[in-house]
C-alpha cells in the first residue's frame, strides 16, 4: 500500500503526536473461502475516502480536525496465526498510545487479533458485531483464526451482541447465545433499545460489510440477501455512541469490483460517520481543533 495521508487531509492534522485517531489497514485475505480482493479493500476504502466532502450535515462537523493518523499497513501474511498475532500487537501499541484506535480490512478474521486487544486493555468489554454471518465455528479448514471463526473467541472471553445475522452452520448453536442475537428475519421496531440493554459500558463495534442489504452493497465476499439499509444502521451506530463508551471500531469484507464504486465509497461514508458519532456523542467537551 502506497503511503498517504486519509482522506487527503493536511499533514498537520495526520501526524501521529497530534492525531485522536489511528486508522490500521490490515490488507489480508488468507482464509476466505468464496470471493477473494478482501485484501484490496483498504486501498479502495482510502481511494473512495479521498473523494468524500468532509464535513458532515448531520453533525455539524469536520471530525478528521481531531487528527486521523494512517498508520502503516500490517502486511503480515504467513499465516493466519501470525496475522492475527501482529494485528494484536499493533493494536495493542497504539491503545497504549491513548490513541482511539481504527481498522480496516482485510477479511473478517483480522478482528480475532483487534478484539483480543481490545478485551485486555477495556474492562468488562461488550463486542457488537454487524454481520450477515455468525462466525462462531471453532475451527474452519484446519485453522482456529479463519474468518468463519472471527467472533469464536470473543463469544468465550467478552460479552458478544450479534446483529443482522442470516447465515450459519448447525454447529454454531453450541456456541451462540440467541438471547443476544438479532437475527436479520426478526428486526424490529423496538430491537434497537433491546440491544443496548445488553451492553455493558465499554463497546467494540465489528462491522462485517456483508452485514448490508447487497442491493446497497454488493461488493464483498459472501452477500446475503435480507440486510440492514444505510439510515437504520446509522440510527443504531449513533445510538451506541450516545449511550455507551466506544472504545474503538473495525470494518472489513471489502472486495472491491472495479465496475462498482459506491459499495468502496459507502464504506468510507460509514468510517467517516462513526468518527462524527465519536467525537459528537463521547468527546463533546473537547475544544474544537483549530482551522
Amino acid at each position: 500500500m502506497s503511503k498517504k495521508n486519509y482522506a487527503g487531509i493536511p499533514d498537520k492534522y495526520a501526524r501521529i503526536d497530534e492525531a485522536k485517531v489511528v486508522l490500521i489497514p490490515v490488507p489480508y485475505d488468507g482464509t476466505s473461502t468464496w470471493q477473494k480482493g478482501a485484501d484490496k479493500g483498504p486501498d479502495a476504502f482510502l481511494e473512495a475516502s479521498e473523494n468524500m466532502e468532509l464535513y458532515d450535515i448531520e453533525t455539524r462537523s469536520e471530525v478528521y480536525k481531531k487528527g486521523i493518523y494512517l498508520a502503516p499497513a500490517v502486511s503480515e501474511d504467513a499465516s493466519p496465526e501470525k496475522m492475527v498475532e501482529a494485528v494484536y500487537k499493533t493494536t495493542k501499541n497504539y491503545i497504549a498510545q491513548d490513541k482511539f484506535v481504527t481498522l480496516f480490512g482485510g477479511e473478517h478474521s483480522i478482528s480475532i487479533g483487534s478484539i483480543k486487544a481490545f478485551n485486555e486493555s477495556f474492562a468488562d468489554l461488550t463486542v457488537v458485531q454487524l454481520d450477515a454471518h455468525a462466525d462462531l465455528r471453532a475451527e474452519y479448514e484446519g485453522s482456529k483464526n479463519n474468518h468463519a471463526c472471527a467472533m469464536h473467541e470473543a463469544s468465550k472471553n467478552t460479552n458478544l451482541v450479534q446483529v443482522g445475522i442470516r447465515s450459519m452452520d448447525i454447529s454454531e448453536t453450541d456456541h451462540m447465545d440467541e438471547n443476544q442475537v438479532y437475527f436479520g428475519h426478526d428486526l424490529h421496531e423496538d430491537w434497537m433499545d433491546d440491544a443496548i440493554g445488553q451492553m455493558t459500558p465499554n463497546v467494540f463495534i465489528t462491522i462485517d460489510l456483508d452485514a448490508f442489504d447487497p442491493s446497497i452493497l454488493p461488493s464483498t465476499g459472501t452477500p446475503e440477501p435480507g440486510g440492514l439499509f444505510w439510515y437504520e444502521t446509522l440510527e443504531f451506530l449513533k445510538l451506541m455512541f450516545k449511550k455507551k463508551n466506544v472504545v474503538g471500531f473495525d470494518i472489513v469484507e471489502l472486495c472491491p469490483n472495479k465496475n462498482e464504486k459506491s459499495s468502496d465509497f459507502l464504506a468510507a461514508k460509514l468510517y467517516y460517520k462513526m468518527l462524527s458519532y465519536k467525537f459528537k456523542y463521547q468527546d463533546s467537551n473537547d475544544e474544537d481543533e483549530d482551522e
